[in-house]
């Protein structure tokens, strides 16, 4: 059985005063003598006595903790992007609350119902694959709690956001597949209410309009951008009178499935088949070959998310202008989309 943590009455009970008195002492209030401050402090250490410091906050009106909720944390970009908001939150002296809806709405409802019970003093969010309602999100709003949404939003509603410029993205990897020299570049895309994926695909759109190509719509495949999307998306791809010579996926997952199938099939990569994904993940690197991959700069965005909800924490202010925060993606160039190297 666990030893019973000792709490501020026990100090009070063997020394023989007030409960407030132990409490004033713990904190150096001027009231106390000395000598009373000295027998609590010894005693509380004897105990191995340990603040409350949440429920000390929270009779002072804090509880200095801050509410993250992420489709999940699988991967490297969600646990980069904590990584990044735990370092700027815990610089401002606050803690994480860390919930996943794993990609389900109701789960993401019961998140936040959990982190307003916790009463935290800010929530950050990245809204699952399945939701298309902002209701719970208003429940937020009316209780004065600020918000700010990062990497997936609604965009039907005005936000305080912070994202990754994705048509920017989705353009740079398309267009880098057509600078090497592919032509009938297919692509991976997910579910069309996450901004993500539908700016991504816009991106791939733009590049091929520059390129006076047509956007053939057997090119363009749907799934939810797990590894076995990518693998029945290649298949598909592959069964086609006339196959793709490359393929833009929105994810780094879809991309491996992809390859998985082209090297079943002796396609060789990049040669036969060029391949680029999203988010660089670990994992792109220690696939043969190498997966060329748009960078999503994971902690820089959980630091940016935050600091912004610690502005708006700070000002107070209910009339503001929804503020958009719009990050720059880089492509880090790999074997799997040039056709010069060698698999």
């Amino acid at each position: 059985m666990a030893k019973k943590r000792a709490s501020i009455t026990d100090l009070a009970r063997q020394l023989n005063v007030s409960v407030s008195t132990v409490s004033r002492a713990l904190s150096g209030h001027s009231a106390i003598s000395e000598a009373t401050a000295k027998r609590v402090a010894a005693l509380a250490k004897e105990l191995g006595y340990q603040p409350n410091s949440l429920a000390s906050g929270l009779r002072k009106g804090r509880s200095n903790m801050l509410g993250v909720v992420v489709p999940h944390i699988d991967g490297n970009f969600f646990s980069q992007v904590v990584k990044g908001i735990e370092a700027a939150a815990s610089k401002a002296g606050y803690h994480v609350l860390i919930c996943q809806s794993n990609e389900n709405q109701a789960h993401e409802r019961t998140n936040l119902d959990t982190l307003m019970n916790a009463q935290v003093e800010g929530i950050l969010v990245s809204v699952s694959r399945t939701t298309r309602e902002f209701k719970h999100f208003e429940k937020i709003r009316k209780r004065d709690i600020p918000l700010v949404f990062f990497d997936r939003i609604l965009e039907d509603h005005d936000v305080n956001a912070v994202v990754l410029d994705d048509r920017a993205g989705g353009y740079r990897a398309t267009r880098h597949l057509l600078e090497q020299g592919y032509r009938r570049i297919a692509h991976f895309s997910g579910p069309q209410q996450l901004n993500i994926y539908k700016h991504r695909r816009q991106g791939y759109e733009d590049a091929l309009r520059e390129y006076n190509l047509p956007i053939r719509e057997e090119f363009i495949i749907f799934g939810e951008m797990k590894m076995d999307d990518g693998s029945a998306g290649m298949r598909q791809l592959l069964a086609l009178p006339e196959p793709p010579d490359a393929v833009f996926s929105g994810s780094d997952f879809s991309a491996a499935g992809a390859l998985e199938v082209l090297g079943e099939r002796g396609l060789r990569v990049p040669q036969d088949v060029g391949l680029v994904g999203f988010s660089n993940e670990l994992f792109s690197r220690l696939t043969v070959p190498q997966i060329t991959s748009i960078d999503q700069h994971c902690e820089l965005m959980g630091r940016t998310a935050t600091r912004l909800l610690l502005e708006i924490m700070a000002e107070r202010e209910p009339d503001f202008a929804p503020r958009h925060v719009v990050l720059q993606p880089d492509l880090f160039t790999r074997a799997s989309s040039l056709r010069g190297a060698v698999s």
